[in-house]
């Protein structure tokens, strides 16, 4: 192991445990991983059950952190007393981190990395000083450069004390305003456009798990066989829900999925994704290389065959798919994710329905996803009642 004052960070690297689990680490200029970092990442994966993308995340916000302190002749163990001036360094910095290329900040630099980007990074150092602190290899001191002592009354009312007390808590110091910008749903029009542009059942049945059932991308690319319980009864199966379905289920997963519920939940499925997915099973047969896994969806038409799709294929193929049906703007799996949510609230379901249906924690969660459709909206309008319906006496 190399010591922590190496000169250049020079990648994020994925770390295969013997047990099967990945998680990503920070690399110096010998390929070697960086103590304090690698073992803040470690505990992440680990310790604290993170998914693998999010030690992915987390490790390409240290490795910013380490190349600026590195660049700029800094202690990163002091470096927090800078951070105004590594928010700066974010900003305008090259995204191809090319040492010789210069950083320029003023009047007319157009901003290399935008505030939402920016923020995480900061809240990935934050988690790594505070861990760095708590193995004292950084001082305590530092926390104090960090977080800022503030009361829970700007929180939503749910964070607040029943009683009305107020609390204290510790506030991130440094946070940029971010662009108020929600994710947009894809329309129903996209999604039947998507799925006539789809050349294979495999497809077309991630599209319907995206649209009509709402999976995450680590949620659906960590369906196994197992999971799929698609006939009307499925007690022979041990199982005593009713209906089609089909269960998530947070696992260990060798293509990075990831559920991020820790709870599993089963989630009701209609006849179109049925359909979808016995004509697959029939396209997966054909494939002799996809026998042998027990995952549900697999590559078929590009190497590794076989091999269980991993979540960024879903980008691919939904970015895609858009390109192909001639749509005017790129989709992703996050907006077929949102145009489930939007329908179902549509059609009348109930905010603790969503929720649950989603995944989420709390009712409040799932509210981002609601897309009120304009004739949802001119209904709601519609049903106050006309003052001609009100008895009111005249006035004198």
């Amino acid at each position: 192991m190399c010591d922590d004052d190496t000169e250049f960070l020079v990648q994020i690297f994925a770390v295969r445990m013997p047990s099967g689990g990945r998680y990503w680490t920070v690399l110096d200029d010998d390929l070697v991983p960086v103590p304090a970092a690698d073992r803040f990442l470690r505990d992440e994966r680990f310790g604290r059950d993170r998914a693998e993308l999010t030690t992915k995340a987390h490790a390409g916000g240290v490795m910013l952190f380490l190349l600026w302190c590195a660049r700029t002749g800094r202690d990163w163990r002091t470096a927090a007393t800078d951070m105004a001036a590594f928010i700066v360094w974010l900003r305008f910095a090259p995204s191809d981190l090319d040492a010789d290329a210069a950083v320029v900040a003023g009047p007319g630099a157009r901003p290399v990395r935008q505030a939402r980007r920016i923020n995480r990074v900061l809240s990935a150092v934050r988690l790594f000083l505070t861990s760095a602190v708590t193995y004292k290899d950084v001082p305590p001191a530092v926390l104090g450069s960090l977080y800022e002592v503030a009361d829970v009354r700007d929180l939503p009312v749910e964070a607040q004390s029943e009683d009305g007390q107020v609390l204290y808590r510790m506030a991130a110091r440094h946070h940029l305003a971010e662009e108020n910008r929600a994710v947009d749903r894809a329309s129903d029009e996209e999604v039947v456009a998507l799925l006539r542009a789809c050349r294979s059942a495999r497809d077309r049945l991630v599209i319907l798990l995206l649209s009509r059932v709402g999976l995450r991308r680590g949620e659906a690319t960590g369906l196994r066989l197992e999971d799929m319980h698609l006939m009307a009864d499925s007690r022979g199966l041990g199982c005593a829900v009713q209906g089609s379905h089909l269960h998530v289920v947070r696992r260990e997963n060798v293509n990075g999925a990831w559920a991020k519920s820790r709870r599993s939940r089963a989630m009701p499925v209609d006849f179109l994704l049925v359909h979808a997915a016995d004509q697959y099973a029939f396209e997966r047969q054909d494939c002799a290389a996809a026998r042998d896994s027990d995952f549900l969806l697999v590559n078929l038409f590009r190497a590794p065959v076989g091999a269980p799709m991993r979540p960024d294929a879903f980008n691919e193929l939904v970015e895609g798919l858009s390109r192909r049906a001639g749509l005017g703007r790129a989709l992703t799996p996050h907006m077929l994710r949102h145009a489930f949510a939007s329908n179902l609230a549509d059609a009348g379901g109930a905010l603790d329905e969503i929720q649950t249906l989603l995944g989420q924690k709390s009712p409040w969660s799932a509210q981002p996803y609601l897309h009120a459709s304009a004739a949802r909206l001119r209904e709601a309008v519609q049903r106050v009642a006309s003052p001609r319906a009100w008895d009111l006496e005249p006035t004198r």
